[in-house]
């Protein structure tokens, strides 16, 4: 794996770590769907939107920031007239702005085919939502999870009829890998004295990861014409050497520069498992330089994906 991380040499796909977003969507037309992305307005989000828009997608940009989503609308209408692009606000880290979101998307009577769920935030010191829960999981699990809910009937419908294959995809990360022992800390969701930021966000990227494998065998159950699959869309360092000391650290910054990928590689493997028509019909998988990888064990254990199912719905009802 290393191997081909450092080489770019492309696995069982046909791409690898050194694939661009425009690549690994060549010749792909997309003009009869219609995606939202959030956090869609910079860094991965934006080349996400840039390349679906390019391939004739209809993008919504969910942006907390609708000035900067509206300035890198503007940014790809520049290089590309024919997009069609449209910005919504939301803030993942209030359920009540998620519900706001899909109320107003849903008014705008559109279709939904494919829902990125990109917006993150990392390694934050501790603090709480507005809804009262730690702001990482909050905003990377939860604000997502609900959205997803929310969306779901419209995405059901849009895949009935057009029977166009509806497709979810949630960025999880490598960083799944170090969380909290048990994988994920239900008793103690919000205690501030164990906080470990880079735990914390760990444990929000394997929620990402736990939640479309629960999905994805909820919807294969139902019979639904929808996949759910999670990303990591390339590495991201200070994940790496934060398992190393000072020295270490130092050395591992001096060799890993050849690992760190730039946008378009870090958006590709979004873009493939959004988009690539080799993936229909393939769910509940995990995705790192656009080829299947096997997760955790956590993220793998469905007793786990059942307990954060039930326990974030019942943190959405709460709020």
């Amino acid at each position: 794996k290393m191997f081909r991380l450092i080489t770019g040499i492309a696995g069982p796909s046909g791409f690898g770590s050194a694939s661009t977003a425009e690549q690994v969507t060549e010749g792909i037309d997309a003009t009869n769907l219609t995606a939202i992305i959030t956090g869609g307005a910079s860094g991965i989000g934006l080349e996400t939107t840039r390349v679906l828009a390019l391939r004739k997608a209809h993008v919504v940009i969910a942006a907390r920031n609708v000035e900067a989503a509206n300035k890198a609308k503007q940014l790809i209408l520049k290089d590309n007239e024919n997009a069609r692009i449209d910005v919504l606000k939301l803030d993942l880290a209030s359920l009540k702005s998620v519900k706001d979101f899909a109320d107003n998307f849903i008014a705008l009577n559109l279709p939904l085919n494919i829902l990125i769920n990109n917006a993150g935030i990392m390694f934050c010191p501790y603090q709480l939502s507005e809804d009262g829960i730690e702001m990482q999981f909050a905003t990377n699990h939860l604000g997502h999870f609900y959205l997803t809910n929310l969306l779901l009937d419209k995405m059901k419908e849009t895949a009935t009829s057009t029977g166009i294959e509806g497709r979810i995809v949630n960025l999880s990360s490598v960083a799944h890998l170090r969380t909290y022992e048990g994988g994920i800390r239900f008793e103690k969701i919000n205690e501030e004295s164990s906080y470990d930021e880079k735990r914390a966000y760990g444990q929000s990227k394997l929620a990402n990861l736990l939640h479309a494998n629960e999905l994805s065998r909820h919807l294969q159950a139902e019979g639904v014409n929808i996949t759910v699959n999670s990303v990591h869309p390339g590495l991201i360092m200070t994940n790496l050497y934060s398992y190393f000391g000072v020295l270490m650290s130092r050395i591992v910054k001096f060799v890993t520069y050849i690992l760190w990928k730039d946008v378009p590689q870090g958006a590709a493997t979004t873009c493939y498992v959004a988009l690539h028509p080799s993936l229909k019909g393939v769910t509940g998988k995990y995705f790192l330089d656009c080829n299947e990888y096997e997760p955790s064990s956590f993220a793998e254990d469905e007793v786990l994906a059942k307990r954060l199912w039930d326990f974030s719905n019942k943190l959405v009802n709460a709020a």
